[in-house]
């Protein structure tokens, strides 16, 4: 439209620069509310039973410390738990000990004094190198009790107290939700990792079948995003491991675990590897070469291979041995035809683009082997070798 200036100006209907609507907003925040409602439960209450135990069963009559240390340990990402509360519990300990010194010494409520506690707080926690949740607590801890509550002979204790109460509480009510099934997220998070990386792969073999620049463009930002499943199964992986061990029943699973630990090495190589062919799929499709025919099944065939590694892993995890070794078998099929269909496509003359998509299928199919069979290399690279040479050839 043009305005009352004779310049022009655009109406956008739903773009980066359109205010959303009250109802989506709305929408938005419940849908992250309707999947993000557990931790907010387990925090609330966490933290009221944290007072609770602290003043009924302790007796102190303001237990700040129990429900913050819940609070904090929670904050932190599952598989880390344990260690955050006995970090807050030290924190604690060390912030109470600095401030009892320092208030003695200079008396409460002082500039000085603030200035001595924090800077002896943080440096001691730094100078036995402490982690960032440490520092904070000890130096949060100290400044609380000299500013808010100066710390006493019959009230030092209390603090260190309600630090245990809080963490103990923290990591009893993190443990609960996973305690019949402590495998249970971390096998949701293989079949979802997978499950993306397979769509990513989709996506960009029907860009490759049209020719279609702006989905292969789209396939690779959504590549992108792909790192963060595996970081997501780093954290399942020790969130499962520290349940286990706190569940003496189902320590027996960690093994299986420890197994599963060494395939996500192969899975952030292949993650790496579809980055690498949704971004020469875009230059290919942008380029003035006709896409090979093949090209898009080839890459499409790979994907019911990812499918598959993530059935197998994820059916390896929960004890289904026959059903993980039929998974691994259909791993194999998959991922050694895409490896034959696009080396049929490796000829002389072929452009960069091309060949860079021929040797990532090629590298993705290796990394799936190794992720779901763990065989060495020498093996792995002889059957895809084979594949590539052999009669279909």
């Amino acid at each position: 439209m043009t305005g009352s200036g004779g310049g022009t100006r655009l109406l956008r209907f739903g773009g980066s620069g359109a205010t959303p609507r009250p109802g989506a907003a709305v929408r938005e925040a419940a849908g992250r509310l309707r999947r993000g409602w557990l931790p907010v439960v387990e925090a609330t209450l966490a933290a009221t039973v944290a007072w609770i135990l602290a003043t009924r069963l302790v007796g102190h009559p303001q237990p700040f410390f129990a429900p913050a240390a819940a609070l904090i340990v929670l904050g932190q990402a599952r598989g880390q738990r344990m260690r955050r509360a006995v970090e807050v519990v030290l924190g604690v300990a060390a912030g109470v000990l600095v401030a009892d010194l320092v208030v003695q010494a200079l008396g409460p409520r002082t500039t000085w004094t603030v200035l001595t506690v924090i800077l002896l707080t943080v440096a001691l926690a730094v100078a036995i190198g402490a982690s960032s949740v440490t520092v904070v607590q000890a130096a949060v801890s100290a400044l609380y009790l000299v500013v808010v509550s100066p710390p006493t002979g019959s009230l030092v204790p209390f603090r260190f107290v309600d630090a245990l109460i809080g963490g103990a509480v923290a990591v009893v009510a993190s443990q609960l939700v996973d305690a019949r099934r402590p495998l249970a997220p971390l096998v949701s998070e293989f079949r979802h990792t997978f499950e993306e990386l397979a769509g990513v792969l989709g996506e960009i073999a029907d860009a490759l079948d049209r020719g279609d620049d702006a989905a292969a463009l789209a396939a690779l930002e959504r590549a992108r995003h792909a790192d963060a499943g595996v970081e997501r199964l780093r954290d399942a992986v020790r969130a499962a491991g520290e349940a286990l061990r706190l569940n003496v029943r189902r320590r027996r699973h960690l093994g299986r675990l420890r197994s599963v630990e060494g395939s996500i090495r192969q899975i952030d190589y292949a993650v790496r590897n579809v980055r690498v062919l949704a971004r020469a799929a875009v230059t290919l499709t942008r380029g003035p070469a006709p896409v090979p025919a093949e090209l898009g099944g080839a890459v499409r065939t790979l994907a019911e291979a990812v499918r598959s590694a993530g059935d197998a892993l994820a059916a390896d995890l929960t004890g289904q041995d026959g059903v993980a070794d039929a998974h691994a078998e259909r791993v194999d099929v998959a991922a050694l035809e895409a490896v034959r269909v696009a080396g049929r496509l490796f000829t002389p003359g072929e452009t960069l683009p091309l060949a860079m998509i021929i040797g990532q299928v090629r590298a993705t199919a290796i990394d799936l082997l190794r992720g779901v069979r763990g065989d060495d290399d020498a093996t792995v690279l002889a059957r895809v070798d084979a594949a590539v040479t052999g009669p279909g050839h």
